[in-house]
């Protein structure tokens, strides 16, 4: 069955000063074929995405990108080198490859106009965020100029993980847990829920937001999050429950999550419309991804929807 991959990774030369404290925190025998992978666009890539199936990925610079870099300026100059260089690689074989932006969120207004730039210049489908900036959550108010250009764009947002901007003390001496294993999952599911609680969607009710990993444990959590909102205080009032919005803002990914039970949950949850097939190339097997939702005890057409259908009509591909 024919797939559309949305969480699939690249890295060019200038970004890899960002990321080595990410390579650093693995064995190098990994790192090093990690890096190979994401500066291939030509040969290993298109291999296997034909073994599994994938007709088209999406791609996007890996984490953090520019969202960690402290001068704006650089920022927004490398921001704007990142999606021509991904721009150039699409226009090599556009039929295999889409673009999500990689934005300079030091920047709101920057960021905004790079958005609108990347969509009508290059056809990106809208952009992925590595989560925080410099310590600044997307919820904040100086990124609701950003939002009104998302929906007026009418395109999609993945909300990827990122480190958050200090250790948190329960992690401390425990460097395992801050990354991928649990730290990027609790640190992204909080930027969501603060989405959520801000009022974000009563705002800009058409945005979608994407999260992969199966929605980063949050569909597991949606009967719970309804159940304490009712008896809490509010600090802002919502129009709907928070389970709502997770079932119309937000759609997820299997990125990085070959497991039944996750994906049973999400569709119990999330529903059949909202749950979308990824590999995160070249951090997981694209093999084995493919073979886990060929498996998936799910019918032929709700495999159809999480194959490509869904991504298909959500990034209007």
């Amino acid at each position: 069955m024919k797939k559309i991959a949305l969480e699939e990774h690249y890295i060019s030369p200038d970004f890899m000063k960002y990321t080595q404290a990410d390579f650093n925190a693995m064995n190098k025998q990994a790192s090093d074929g990690f890096i190979a992978k994401l500066l291939d666009f030509d040969e290993q890539r298109i291999q296997e995405m034909d073994k599994a199936g994938i007709g088209t990925s999406v791609l996007s610079l890996t984490d953090p990108g520019v969202q960690k870099e402290p001068d704006t300026n650089v920022a927004i100059q490398l921001a704007q080198k990142a999606n021509d260089f991904l721009a150039e690689k699409i226009s090599k074989n556009s039929k295999r490859y889409k673009g999500f932006a990689h934005l300079p969120l030091q920047d709101p207004k920057a960021a905004a106009k790079e958005l609108e730039r990347c969509v009508r210049q290059h056809h990106f489908v809208g952009a992925l965020i590595n989560g925080q900036t410099n310590g600044k959550y997307l919820d904040e108010n100086e990124y609701l100029l950003l939002w009104e250009k998302v929906q007026e764009l009418d395109v999609t947002i993945y909300l990827h993980p990122g480190s958050p901007y200090e250790t948190p003390y329960n992690l401390d001496g425990y460097p395992e847990l801050e990354g991928p294993l649990w730290g990027w999952t609790s640190e992204t599911a909080t930027h969501a829920l603060r989405l959520i609680f801000s009022g974000l969607f009563d705002r800009f009710p058409n945005i979608k937001l994407i999260l992969g990993h199966m929605g980063e444990s949050l569909p597991y959590l949606a009967w719970r999050l309804d159940s304490r909102w009712g008896i809490i205080k509010h600090s802002k009032n919502l129009k709907k429950l928070p389970s709502q919005y997770l079932k119309q803002n937000i759609f997820v990914t299997t990125s990085g999550m070959c497991s039944n039970g996750p994906l049973l949950c999400a569709l119990s949850e999330l529903g059949e419309d909202n749950v979308m097939f990824s590999v995160d190339y070249p951090y997981e097997s694209s093999e084995v991804a493919a073979q886990f939702i060929q498996k998936a005890p799910i019918t032929e057409k709700v495999r159809e929807k999480i194959c490509y259908q869904n991504a298909k009509r959500i990034l209007k591909l």
